[in-house]
């Protein structure tokens, strides 16, 4: 698809025949009827995603911590955006990705199953926060591995952290996410050996680690299957990249948030109709205006708002090649019965 330079390039060309020329427009808005017709330019997907998220991010304001890459047509993913991509950050929620490859480690060796229950108690239970176990109030009871997984990774439950915990200590999810090659993404130990804080990461390893989920190398198939279905869910997170989409759209995108003070994270993967996950982004970001908001009107999550919309057009024509698609899930809404 071609589009003309944009409003960016523009400036820095810095030429009359350009200067004129604003993103997404198709001529330059000053050109007279006799003047030669503008040269169109094709930029190419990474220019777009590149140009799209400097844009928003200037604009959100504050510190980012980005690795950000698109899937080139012959295979393999190019970088378009590295910004301190190295950096150690405090993941928040972001971890809870790793923290259930963790535990689904240990579901493949067979040493803990989905369908154990685990009893959840009054101590247990984190008070207020994220999720949906603190909204019970009818404890003790008790719910599956599979059950707790999914709150964790779909409505980022914090109480699914310490449910987690109980199955797979702190210091064995760090030694699983360093054998598997992410020695920086790490859980911190909390008041006893199974209860743990999410850690931190950086924004290469977390790119890493999605990069290994969708291409089969960080859990099994199944646990990838489970996985990529609970982070494609219409029920996980939609105030950022998801924002400004259709549910179809939706449904190709397999994403995780994480914020706690003035830090407002996201990391995940775009896949395009075909399956292929063509492209993977690892952004976190502190020190915008409005601590205290963590609703959709943050500026960061309008940033990335804005983000999602332009990468999902910037990647899905033409289509990339991939070794392992991913059927996008259907979604069948329900009227009860």
């Amino acid at each position: 698809m071609a589009t003309s330079i944009n409003r960016r390039a523009a400036l820095g060309v810095g030429t009359a025949a350009t200067a004129g020329v604003v993103f997404g427009s198709t001529s330059a808005a000053s050109a007279s009827p006799d003047s030669p017709p503008e040269q169109e330019v094709t930029e190419t997907p990474a220019q777009r995603v590149r140009a799209a998220y400097r844009q928003a991010a200037n604009r959100a304001g504050g510190r980012w911590r980005t690795y950000i890459s698109v899937a080139g047509t012959a295979g393999g993913v190019t970088p378009v955006v590295a910004k301190d991509p190295d950096e150690p950050v405090q993941a928040y929620s972001v971890n809870k990705i790793a923290v259930a490859a963790a535990v689904l480690d240990k579901v493949d060796r067979g040493l803990i199953t989905l369908d154990q229950r685990i009893d959840v108690t009054s101590t247990l239970v984190i008070p207020g926060g994220d999720g949906i176990f603190s909204l019970d109030g009818a404890y003790p009871s008790s719910v599956t591995l599979g059950h707790g997984l999914a709150a964790l990774l779909t409505v980022s439950d914090d109480t699914a952290v310490r449910i987690c915990g109980l199955v797979c200590p702190t210091l064995e999810i760090n030694q699983i996410l360093t054998d598997k090659g992410f020695p920086q993404t790490q859980v911190q130990p909390g008041s006893s050996p199974n209860r743990f804080f999410l850690g931190t990461t950086t924004p290469r390893e977390t790119h890493d680690l999605l990069q290994a989920l969708v291409n089969g190398t960080l859990v099994s198939p199944a646990s990838t299957h489970f996985l990529l279905t609970a982070l494609r869910s219409p029920i996980a997170f939609t105030d950022g990249i998801r924002h400004n989409m259709s549910s179809d759209e939706r449904l190709r995108v397999a994403t995780k948030a994480g914020w706690y003070a003035d830090g407002r994270n996201e990391a995940g993967l775009i896949f395009n109709p075909a399956g292929a996950a063509v492209l993977t982004y690892a952004m976190f970001a502190d020190g915008q205006a409005e601590p205290d908001n963590y609703g959709a009107t943050h500026p960061v999550r309008q940033a990335t708002a804005a983000m999602g919309r332009r990468f999902v057009d910037a990647v899905t024509d033409p289509p990339a090649s991939v070794s392992v698609p991913r059927q996008t899930p259907a979604y069948r809404p329900s009227n009860g019965g």
